[in-house]
């Protein structure tokens, strides 16, 4: 470990944390930060849905996946015979007269369908004709509407003698934003059930198929195997709906091809196929624009001009829909507990968490996070497909909003440790090292220690003339002060040129320049060199004021030399778990040690700069060179190519 990353390692395990815990904090670090911040993301979300606050983005989701599932097609069992504006014209009466209700109740009668729905308020006589159209409501298979009504005021129910049950109230509920996503199947009336139009109809059929039905324990309605489980306050995406009375969710078929369907004018002039209408639902309503029995359903958000559907296609929605439950196992919307949709939220709460938790790279951080909201999407919207809603906004949410918390976090965590390292590293290594050591942070450790590399790199070493002469005049306290002024001022330089100190030797100094970031190119390493020599150059500078300084108050001045070579060395940590420190080790080390020690006598000025040709080739004419020739270095065997750098090159 380097000798700076080593003071750090010790300055900060009094904190109960090391070098290697900073570096793999994002990766192995206490994850309790990210649990708190699921829980409270959590649970602020469910705060929020059980205000109702997200309640009218699932009903959006609700209604664009209601639009993007498989169209089921018509119900074979229903036909709807429509009052359009042309038939209107036709007729050139509205309302319609009571005998041509009759006639066209007689016509549908006549091809012997299995139950007739008469969407249309008929309490009031509409001469002529009203004594026909009492005849026809005798038929069994005639059943007329009436409204809930909750006082004497209210519209009176559809001609009297008819029994109550054939008759059925077909008002809808519409939820908060205006949308009927729900049908109400039994309603209050002061101390008297009533049941709603669709399941009249609906039952006559299951009647006519001989399939009982009955209450459960918990008075819901069980028909064949199927039960038709109320609707609560809170299923699904609701949260702060009404849900007196008996209600399920709408299964919408499609949205303009519910049933087949035919004009008034067309049964009139028997142009209707009998088997569209044997042993068949039939239903009889207004479509025209201008009666405006209209409701926005979840289509009408992407209908042609949001053009909402007639109230008659939403009863035989209905009906259709409880057919479908009973006879073909299947139609009826479920949900899950609300433990199950808690921990639902939670779970992608816990995703999103540990993705921005454990991936330190922004584009795969993107990447993942886009998977896993896909497979939000694509899970919810599969269940749907299968009559299953559940909650959408709140995972989505907390999948969004999870990581947004740990990122901050994250940030500010890092920050705050940066600017410890930032401290520390910055007074043994330049700003530009430091931070590119931090940005590195993750790669450079293994299991705490830095990974043995080979790196080209340019070494500097230094030595002071006749130190020993100096320790021995002086007394220990006043050389240690004389010396750290020295040293300072070949650290700054150091540290102003983008060099590492890699320790200091006594009265010596070693510094490498291309650590602990490899350079690799050509170019980065001819830099290094070029910043070895200016540095070099810096300090030989600074030294005749310091020398005059240290003159003024009665201390020695101080004579340098300085070796410089540029080559391969393996860098790495060195040593134990107790005691690592950075290691610089080749022979490019010991050829810089030479080259400072060689020939001590020859030295002209206060600092002398010897390379070899190793650095000469990477300086490119920018430094003034004196060639000493081929020389002996101690303990190799080949001469040396030798220089003495003299100053900048002026040219």
């Amino acid at each position: 470990m380097p000798k700076f990353l080593h003071q750090f390692h010790h300055h900060v395990k009094g904190r109960s944390w090391s070098w290697q815990n900073l570096t793999h904090s994002f990766a192995f670090a206490d994850l309790k930060p990210l649990a708190i911040t699921c829980i409270a993301v959590t649970g602020t979300l469910l705060g929020v849905r059980h205000l109702g606050w997200l309640q009218p983005l699932e009903l959006n989701a609700f209604d664009l996946m209601v639009q993007l599932r498989p169209d089921a097609g018509p119900d074979p069992r229903l036909l709807v015979v429509t009052i359009t504006e042309q038939d209107i014209n036709t007729i050139e009466k509205w309302p319609l007269s009571d005998r041509t209700l009759a006639k066209a109740i007689a016509e549908i009668a006549r091809l012997e369908p299995t139950a007739i729905g008469i969407d249309m308020i008929r309490n009031t006589p509409y001469e002529p004709g009203n004594a026909e159209l009492t005849a026809q409501f005798k038929n069994p298979k005639v059943i007329p509407i009436t409204l809930i009504g909750n006082s004497k005021q209210d519209p009176a129910p559809p001609p009297p003698n008819i029994p109550e049950k054939r008759v059925g109230f077909n008002d809808l509920v519409v939820d908060p934003d205006g949308i009927v996503r729900r049908n109400l199947m039994f309603a209050k009336n002061g101390k008297t059930t009533l049941t709603s139009f669709s399941m009249r109809l609906a039952f006559a059929y299951l009647d006519s198929q001989k399939i009982d039905s009955q209450l459960t324990e918990k008075q819901e309605i069980k028909a064949n195997k199927t039960v038709f489980f109320k609707l609560r306050s809170d299923s699904g995406g609701y949260q702060t709906i009404n849900a007196q009375g008996y209600q399920v969710l709408l299964n919408y078929r499609s949205a303009e091809n519910i049933a087949k369907t035919v004009t008034l004018t067309q049964v009139l002039e028997r142009k209707v196929d009998p088997k569209w209408v044997k042993g068949k639902i039939v239903l009889i309503g207004v479509t025209a624009l201008t009666v405006k029995d209209f409701f926005s359903s979840p289509y009408s958000a992407t209908a042609s001009g949001n053009r909402p559907m007639p109230g008659v296609f939403i009863h035989a929605t209905a009906t259709s829909q409880i057919l479908s439950a009973v006879l073909d196992g299947k139609g009826l919307f479920w949900y899950w507990d609300e433990w199950q949709e808690i921990l639902w939220i939670a779970v992608w709460s816990a995703v999103g968490g540990c993705l921005a938790w454990r991936l330190e790279n922004a584009l795969t951080f993107i990447v993942s996070a886009i998977s896993a909201f896909g497979s939000l999407l694509g899970f919810t919207f599969f269940l749907f497909t299968q009559q299953g809603w559940i909650p959408l906004i709140p995972p989505a949410l907390a999948l969004l909003i999870t990581p947004g918390v740990v990122v901050t976090y994250k940030y500010e965590q890092s920050r705050q440790q940066q600017q410890i390292v930032m401290k520390l590293l910055g007074q043994q290594t330049s700003p530009a090292i430091a931070n590119a050591l931090w940005k590195e942070r993750v790669h450079l450790l293994e299991s705490g220690l830095l990974p043995g590399q080979k790196v080209t790199a340019t070494i500097i070493l230094t030595d002071l003339q006749g130190f020993s002469t100096i320790s021995e005049k002086l007394p220990p306290e006043v050389v240690m002060n004389w010396l750290n002024e020295y040293l300072s001022a070949m650290a700054q330089e150091v540290q102003a040129h983008q060099g590492v100190i890699n320790k200091f030797t006594g009265d010596g100094m070693l510094a490498v320049f291309g650590v602990p970031i490899p350079r690799t190119t050509p170019e980065e390493i001819a830099e290094d060199a070029r910043l070895a020599v200016s540095c070099a150059l810096a300090i030989s500078s600074r030294l005749p004021q310091m020398n005059q300084n240290w003159s003024d108050r009665g201390l020695p001045a101080a004579k340098m030399r300085v070796g410089i070579f540029t080559g391969p060395v393996m860098v790495g940590s060195l040593g134990g778990t107790t005691r690592l420190e950075y290691g610089v080790i080749g022979d490019s080390v010991n050829i810089a040690s030479r080259l400072e020690s060689c020939e001590k006598d020859r030295q002209e000025d206060t600092c002398r700069i010897l390379i070899a040709e190793e650095t000469l080739l990477h300086l490119a004419d920018k430094f003034e060179v004196e060639s000493w020739g081929a020389l002996p270095l101690k303990g190799r065997e080949q001469k040396v190519n030798v220089y003495r750098i003299l100053g900048r090159n002026k040219k």
